[in-house]
């Protein structure tokens, strides 16, 4: 799995850094979405989906490993 973001339609909600706090976090100075771990442990797999989902802003997008990211 990769997880791609668009940091610039975030909403700063929080959701996935409370549902999956060891692949993302907020920023210090505006709260928007930073991936911590960008191609995360298949044990985390579950929780990352489960943060893209309850995501307001819909600004997570999840690639398996076999479909190439955004721009590639």
């Amino acid at each position: 799995m990769k997880v791609e973001v668009d940091e610039s339609r975030c909403l700063a909600v929080g959701n996935c850094a409370l549902i999956a706090p060891e692949v993302f976090d907020q920023g210090d100075d505006d709260g928007t979405v930073v991936v911590l771990d960008a191609a995360p442990p298949e044990h985390t797999h579950e929780t990352v989906r489960a943060a893209a989902l309850r995501c307001p802003a819909s600004v997570i997008t999840l690639h398996d490993d076999t479909t190439p990211p955004h721009g590639a």
